[in-house]
This record gives C-alpha cells, sequence and structure tokens, in this order.
C-alpha cells in the first residue's frame, strides 16, 4: 500500500472531527452537522469545478456523518467520480464510501461496474485490490453477473502478485456466497485446486477458504485436493517453529492454515491411496504427540494455537472413524482435558467426548472416564458445562452401566437447573427403557422420575411407560402395585396420579387379593387425589371408575353414587358430565356380558418407535441423540396417544389436552374421528370438550382448534350420528342418522349458536377468562388473561365483536407487550 504522504493529511475533516466531539448536547451537535451539510452540498452544486482533493474531504466528512447516524442523499456521484482519479487515497476514499453506503439497487451500480473493470485490467496491483475489496464488500448480483468470470482468470494468472490472489479468493468466496449459481469454475477447477501448492502461505490460506466452501458444494470436482492438502499439512506439521517464522504465532506454525486444512479433509472419506493416507495418519500422530510436549511458552496464546490444532485434528479422527489406535488415543488426551483449570478446553473436550462415544472403537475408552464426567456433572458451576457432561453420560450409557448413570443423572435432576430438566427428564426415561433387563426397575425409574421432576415430565414420559406395562405381562402386578403405594404419598404429582389411575383401572385386579390393597380401598385411594386435580386427569379418573365396576362388581353401588352426585351430572365442565352421564347410564342398564365388552383389558400395542425417542430427536446440540440410538431407536409398544386399535376406554387416554398447548403447536397429529360403534352401544366416546344443545344433540370440537371441524353426535335409537364439517353446515342443516335407512330426522341448532360455542372454545384455548356482563353488546366476547413467557408475565385483554349481517369482525387486542398484542391478533386471524 502506497504511503500517504504529509500533504494527504485533510486539515478541514480534522477541525469537523473536533468540532463535533466538543459540542456539548446533542442539539449542539446536529446544528453543527446540518450546518456542515449545507456546505457541502453547496460546494457539489457550485459552477466551480472542485479537485480531487476536496471532493476526497467532503466525502469523507460524508462518510463520518453518516457513521455518526445520520441519513446521506447525496453525494454519491462525487465519490463515483473520485474512483476515476489516479490518486491512491482519492481511489480509496471512493471505494469506501460506495462500500458502505451505496446500495445494491442503486442506479449508480453500472458507472461503479465500469470504473472497477478499468482498475481490474490497469495492472496495477493496489488498484487491483481496492477493486476486488470494494466488489467484496458489496456483493450484489449485478456485481456477480459482471466479474464472476474476469475474477478466476486473476486468481490463477501467473503474472499476478500475491497480494492480488489472496484479494480475489476471499472475493471469488464472498460472491459464490451470494450468488453460487453465478460462480462457475469450470476450466478453472484444477488451477484454483493446485494453488494449495503456491510458496506464499497467505496464498495458501485465502485459497483453502475459497475450496472448502466449493467442496461443500462439489466434492467430486475437487476431490483431487485432498492429497495436495495432505501434503501441505505434513510439511507444516513437519516444520520448526523457525521454519515460518513469517507465519508462526507464538512458535505454533501457521496455526490459522494447519485448522483450515483439517476442514478440508472433514469434506471427504478417508484417502483411497495407501502412501497418501499413511501420510495422513503420521500427521495426525505427529499434533497428537506435541500436544503432550512441555509448552514453549507460558502465554494462553500459544495454548490456544496448539488446542485448536489439536481439537481440529481430533475432529478429523472422529469423522473417519477408522483408525482404532488414532481414536482411543484422541480419548486419552481429551480426557486429560476434562480436569483442566480452562472451562472452555473442559467445556470442549465433553463435546468431543459425546462424539467419541458412538463409535465401537473408542467406546470403552470413553467409558473409563465415567467417575470423572460424574464429579463434573456433581460440581461444575458452567450450566452449559453441566449439560455436556449429562451429554456424555448418556453417550456412553450400555448395559453395563446404565443403572449406575440413571442413578446419578436421577439424583442431579433434584437440583439441576431449570433449563435442562426436560431433556435430562427424557433422557432418563429413554435409557431406563433401552437397558433395562428387568422392567420392575425400568417402573420404579419412571415413578421416581416423575416423584423427583413430574412438572418436566410430558405426555410422551408417562405415555410410554403405560405402554410398556401393557405390552408385558410378567410386569402389569409389580406396576400396579409400586404405583398403589406411590399414590398413598401425602402429595402426589399429577402425572403420577394419571399412571396410577390407568394402571389401577386395568391392572386393579391383580393386587386385589391383599386386604391392604382391596378395590374399594383402591377406589378410595384414587377418589381422594380427584379434587385436587385438572379436567383431563379427572376424565382419565372416571374412566378407570367405570372399569372398576367392570373389574370389581362390589364397588359398584359406591362408584354409581360418586358418579350420580350433582359435582359430576351438573359440572360445569361438559366434557366431565358427559361422561358421568354416560358410564352412570352404561353400569346402569348393560348387562354383565355387554359391560365386559365394552370395558374389556386394553390390547397391547403396535411395535413403532418410541414417542420418547422422537421427541428428544428434535433437540438440538451435541450428543442430544448418539449414532446407536438412531440405529436402535425402535423399542416395542407405539405412541399411547396414536395409532392402534383400542379398548373401551380409549377415552381415557384421549382426554382433553390443554388448548393453549395446541396454541404453541405442541400436537401436531391429525384431529380424531369416531370410528362406527355396533348398533347396540350406549358409550360414545368424546375425544374433547362437549356440549348438550337444546335440541338434545351432543356437540364437541375435536382438540385440535385450528381445524375448524365440528363433530355432532346425537342419540336416536341408541344409534350415533355422523361427522359434519363445520364449513359444510347450512343455517338449518337435516342430519340424518343412517343415509340407507333413515329411522329419524333432527333439525341443527342454527349456525349463530355454533360459531358462538366455536369461539368460546378458540378463545379459551388462548388461557384467557370470558368476562360475561361487561360489554354493553351481549352478541360481543371480552375476555382477560395472563400470557406466560419464559422470561415474564404479560397481562392481555381482548374484545371480539362480531358482525353477523356483514359477516366480518373486529378484534381489538391490549397488552403490555405490543409483541404479544400482534402475536394474539394474528393467531386470532387464523382461527377466524
Amino acid at each position: 500500500m502506497p504511503a500517504v504522504s504529509k500533504g494527504d493529511g485533510m486539515r478541514g475533516l480534522a477541525v469537523f472531527i473536533s468540532d463535533i466531539r466538543n459540542c456539548k448536547s446533542k442539539e449542539a451537535e446536529i446544528k453543527r452537522i446540518n450546518k456542515e451539510l449545507a456546505n457541502i452540498r453547496s460546494k457539489f452544486k457550485g459552477d466551480k469545478a472542485l479537485d480531487g482533493y476536496s471532493k476526497k474531504k467532503y466525502v469523507c466528512k460524508l462518510l463520518f456523518i453518516f457513521l455518526l447516524g445520520h441519513d446521506i442523499d447525496f453525494g454519491h456521484m462525487e465519490a463515483v467520480n473520485l474512483l476515476s482519479s489516479n490518486k491512491y487515497t482519492e481511489k480509496q476514499i471512493g471505494y469506501l464510501f460506495i462500500s458502505v453506503l451505496v446500495n445494491s439497487n442503486s442506479e449508480l451500480i453500472r458507472l461503479i461496474n465500469n470504473a472497477i473493470k478499468n482498475d481490474l485490467s490497469s495492472r496495477n496491483p493496489t488498484f487491483m485490490c481496492l477493486a476486488l475489496h470494494c466488489i467484496a464488500n458489496v456483493g450484489s448480483r449485478e456485481m456477480a453477473e459482471a466479474f464472476a468470470g474476469e475474477i478466476p482468470r486473476i486468481l490463477v494468472a501467473g503474472d499476478t502478485m500475491d497480494s492480488v490472489k489472496q484479494s480475489a479468493a476471499l472475493c471469488l468466496l464472498r460472491l459464490y456466497k451470494t450468488s453460487p449459481d453465478l460462480v462457475l469454475m469450470g476450466e478453472w477447477t484444477s488451477r484454483v485446486v493446485h494453488l494449495l501448492n503456491d510458496q506464499h502461505m497467505g496464498v495458501v490460506t485465502a485459497a483453502i477458504s475459497l475450496i472448502t466452501c466449493l467442496s461443500q458444494k462439489n466434492p467430486d470436482e475437487f476431490k483431487t485436493c485432498v492429497s495436495l492438502a495432505v501434503s501441505r499439512l505434513s510439511r507444516i506439521v513437519s516444520s520448526a517453529s523457525t521454519d515460518l517464522q513469517d507465519y508462526t504465532y507464538y512458535f505454533v506454525p501457521a496455526p490459522w492454515l494447519s485448522c483450515k486444512l483439517l476442514r478440508l479433509l472433514q469434506c471427504y472419506p478417508p484417502p483411497e491411496d495407501g502412501a497418501v493416507k499413511g501420510r495422513l495418519v503420521e500427521c495426525l500422530e505427529t499434533i497428537l504427540n506435541k500436544a503432550q510436549e512441555p509448552p514453549k511458552s507460558k502465554k494462553v496464546q500459544h495454548s490456544n494455537a496448539k488446542n485448536a490444532i489439536l481439537f481440529e485434528a481430533i475432529s478429523l479422527i472422529i469423522h473417519y472413524d477408522s483408525e482404532p489406535n488414532l481414536l482411543v488415543r484422541a480419548c486419552n488426551q481429551l480426557g486429560q482435558f476434562l480436569q483442566h483449570r480452562e472451562t472452555n478446553l473442559r467445556y470442549l473436550a465433553l463435546e468431543s467426548m459425546c462424539t467419541l462415544a458412538s463409535s465401537e472403537f473408542s467406546h470403552e475408552a470413553v467409558k473409563t472416564h465415567i467417575e470423572t464426567v460424574i464429579n463434573a456433572l456433581k460440581t461444575e458451576r458452567d450450566v452449559s458445562v453441566r449439560q455436556r457432561a449429562a451429554d456424555l453420560l448418556y453417550a456412553m450409557c450400555d448395559r453395563s452401566n446404565a443403572k449406575q448413570i440413571v442413578a446419578e443423572m436421577l439424583s442431579y435432576l433434584e437440583t439441576a437447573d431449570y433449563s435442562i430438566r426436560e431433556e435430562m427428564v427424557l433422557k432418563v426415561a429413554i435409557l431406563a427403557e433401552k437397558y433395562a433387563v428387568d422392567y420392575s426397575w425400568y417402573v420404579d425409574t419412571i415413578l421416581n422420575l416423575i416423584r423427583i421432576a413430574g412438572d418436566y415430565v410430558s405426555e410422551e414420559v408417562w405415555y410410554r411407560v403405560i405402554q410398556i406395562v401393557i405390552n408385558r405381562d410378567d410386569v402389569q402386578g409389580y406396576a400396579a402395585k409400586t404405583v398403589f403405594e406411590a399414590l398413598q404419598a401425602p402429595a402426589c404429582h399429577e402425572n403420577m396420579v394419571k399412571v396410577g389411575g390407568y394402571i389401577l383401572g386395568e391392572f386393579g385386579n391383580l393386587i386385589a387379593g391383599d386386604p391392604r390393597s382391596s378395590p374399594l380401598v383402591q377406589f378410595n385411594l384414587l377418589h381422594s387425589k380427584f379434587h385436587l386435580c385438572s379436567v383431563p386427569t379427572r376424565a382419565l379418573l372416571l374412566s378407570a371408575y367405570i372399569k372398576f365396576i367392570n373389574l370389581f362388581p362390589e364397588t359398584k353401588s359406591t362408584i354409581q353414587e360418586v358418579l350420580r352426585s350433582d359435582s359430576q351430572i351438573r359440572n360445569s365442565d361438559v366434557e366431565l358430565q358427559q361422561r358421568a352421564v354416560e358410564y352412570l347410564k352404561l353400569s346402569s342398564i348393560a348387562s354383565t356380558d355387554v359391560l365386559a365388552t365394552v370395558l374389556e383389558e386394553m390390547p397391547p400395542f403396535p411395535e413403532r418407535e418410541s414417542s420418547i425417542l422422537a421427541k428428544l430427536k428434535k433437540k438440538k446440540g451435541p450428543g442430544a441423540v448418539s449414532v446407536n440410538e438412531l440405529e436402535e431407536g425402535k423399542r416395542e409398544g407405539g405412541e399411547l396417544n396414536g395409532g392402534g386399535e383400542r379398548g373401551g376406554d380409549s377415552s381415557a387416554i384421549a382426554s382433553t389436552p390443554s388448548p393453549s398447548a395446541d396454541l404453541l403447536g405442541l400436537r401436531t397429529g391429525p384431529p380424531v374421528t369416531a370410528a362406527a360403534p355396533s348398533t347396540g352401544s350406549l358409550l360414545v366416546d368424546v375425544f374433547s370438550e362437549a356440549g348438550v344443545n337444546d335440541d338434545g344433540f351432543l356437540s364437541t370440537q375435536v382438540s385440535k382448534i385450528y381445524n375448524t371441524v365440528l363433530v355432532v353426535f346425537g342419540y336416536f335409537n341408541k344409534k350415533i350420528l355422523h361427522i359434519v364439517p363445520l364449513n359444510d353446515l347450512s343455517e338449518r342443516e337435516l342430519v340424518t342418522i343412517n343415509e340407507q335407512t333413515p329411522q329419524g330426522v333432527f333439525v341443527m341448532a342454527p349456525f349463530l349458536k355454533m360459531f358462538r360455542a366455536l369461539t368460546c372454545t378458540i378463545l379459551l384455548g388462548l388461557g384467557m377468562a370470558l368476562l360475561e356482563n361487561v360489554d354493553p353488546n351481549p352478541e360481543n366476547f371480552v375476555c382477560a388473561g395472563v400470557i406466560q413467557t419464559k422470561a415474564q408475565q404479560v397481562g392481555s385483554l381482548l374484545r371480539l365483536e362480531p358482525n353477523a349481517q356483514a359477516q366480518m369482525y373486529r378484534l381489538t387486542v391490549r397488552s403490555s407487550k405490543d409483541t404479544v398484542s400482534k402475536r394474539l391478533c394474528e393467531l386470532l386471524a387464523e382461527q377466524f
């Protein structure tokens, strides 16, 4: 770069910057800037032509004003004119102004492109570098179209200076990232690859960044780079720090280039050529050996450079996964970092060992560090390091250490950070299922998991334990006994009540012989938790009660009395009310044989992939799911809330989920449709909130409120009505019981009534409360609620004003956060 002469110092610019810094207030600064802008504008519009120095000075002032945060809407043409100057400083300021202020869609792009072409063809290396920097900084598609064919020629030309080659390689990389379809290497491919043999290390460093990016998209075209990269890496690794003095960083020769070469090799499989592969293995062994040597400097920069190369080499060893000796050595080297005083090194060691644990060659070597990892899980102060330790324990787990690891993870779960508890719960559940030789241990582990972290146990976890218990006869009695004992605790988590209600409802008869767990004792124990539970859990318990009547006829009168109580038959929740009415009627008029048929034991679930594993796969981050887990993920049993034939108590598990969960997108399954029952069936399966309208119909909306489907049931001669899409209903729709042999005709409630019921369901699904008698217009809906996020709680008010005649509505949302109001409006707009 040419030296700046003494006369190039712009005194006017220095005075202006000094004035700005001396301003006492923002108003004074703006006043001074406006004065200067007016002066510059008058100079540019004046009749007298400005010389290059003046243009440069005024353009510099505009650039400084822009960097202060003020808009600049003139001076662009003067900056373009500076590009034609033969003085370096003037051309430099022109390119700088264009790189910062000119939009890629500007009308001046053509003029700028012409100036750049002139500089690229000038063969002046300084001007060529300025032009290439400008292309890379702007990076517009127009520039890619204009120069994508020219820059590779400059890059590989024999007479191009090294500094220009570096700029050309990085400029081409920028254009390839913005417009890959325009940058076609074609005939230049082999010549670009051979830049790895260039004598200038700066050219090699710039070229390898370009080649790595191109190799990721077109590996076959650039596969010849592997042997050249290995050769260059071998020369660097075997050299002393004095051999590459200009590129030695704290006694480490060319650390950045070494890391880039190792990263490039990770784009390809191990070399097929034996000589190249042997040379590469030798390089990797040398890097591992150098990591064991005493440090040549106590400076942190020295250790950082050495460790950067080491970790990149270990990543390459893991990528190849074909050299047992190197894998074990890498594992041992990482094991030394597990107790290093530097937190970052401990984190990186745990992260790399998570990947090593999935290799058959190094899995045993990783297991030798189990005590150190457990200690890190207990004592680390950094939560991210503790999370990596938990990931490593999960990855190194097998049948020989499963009980120890699960026990340690359960112990840590009691004090774990809230941000990682849900993932920890999923991992414990997967490990307990995958490596359970004795399924009684699995049941104990899951129940203990619910006891310790019940709030973080998702539906998939307790669904899965029920799947396992139903599919395995040998554990059903033990599971019934264990949940019975767990429910006797004074305070039980609701998930424990769900598991207990389901298992006792299915298999309570297996422990009924013990006087301490007689049928009546079991029922009283479950019913003592009833008033403390949410609506879905109460619905499940009601289904368990009707199962008790089938299993233990002696409890029939007691349970009927509960079902007959006003708190059930006249419950404000239509789901509980309907279940109570139907179960009471079923238990009263059905014969023993019919009752046994309708309420028979749940059949085994079909085999499919564990829903817990599927949920964990969605989690991001290293160690979330190991390679072995992906291979062995399929276990017996299916998702409890989907697929497969069900017995009469399917409603117990398909009880209404929280509508707010739907709004968060936690449920993505299709809407549940009712199977046509036999002619004499009295029990109507209801999968969500239901209500009885004035015409005697039982109507319900499916739980996924995004699908505006109205499911209509009704009684007439003990038959069930059709399922009718809401969009297909006219204002007064006739629905027959059977299209072929109609036995009766009913008149539907007016459409407006159904719209109001559906609207209430949608609004309640947001977790808000409907406020009655607040709005003077009774047709309007007024809601209030608190939206809970991870960071804070946001109070919200909502009013929906429907206009039936215009078939339109107005929605008003107010909250303490504008973003929350906007998001609520978007969600509700999708519903209506």
